[in-house]
């Protein structure tokens, strides 16, 4: 079921890039960020609430608060950064060079949560990065 909800992520991922840079044209970067962002938190609390799982707030430890609160702060930043690109780059160029962040995903589980290695996962970070770079340069 995951892989179905992954292409779901990366149809709507796609969907997002394009839609992003046609909404940030002719404003601040900084401000579509907020309206999304805006959409995004009554779209989530929504979800919650029509689900019945606002209870399950109340279970959160700790670390779980911490590493949200910070992972919600990059999510953050990465999203000021990719608008600030969208208002002056193509949305075929930007969008595949964020999704670099695939390689730095592979490197960082490797690493900090210890996942396995394998050379099928190597080989895509391999392709996506070849692909990043031809765009770059």
């Amino acid at each position: 079921m995951w892989k179905f909800y992954a292409l779901l992520s990366a149809f709507f991922a796609a969907l997002t890039a394009i839609l992003a840079k046609v909404g940030v044209k002719g404003i601040n970067g900084n401000v579509a960020t907020a309206v999304r962002t805006g959409v995004i938190l009554f779209l989530a609390w929504g979800i919650v609430l029509f689900a019945g799982q606002i209870k399950d707030v109340r279970e959160l430890s700790k670390a779980n608060w911490m590493f949200l609160i910070f992972s919600g702060i990059a999510t953050g930043l990465s999203w000021i950064f990719y608008f600030k690109a969208l208002e002056t780059g193509e949305v075929s160029k930007v969008a595949p060079i964020d999704k670099l962040s695939v390689v730095f995903v592979m490197a960082l589980s490797f690493l900090i949560l210890k996942e396995p290695v394998d050379f099928k996962t190597i080989a895509g970070g391999v392709l996506i990065l070849g692909g990043a770079l031809i765009l770059v340069l």
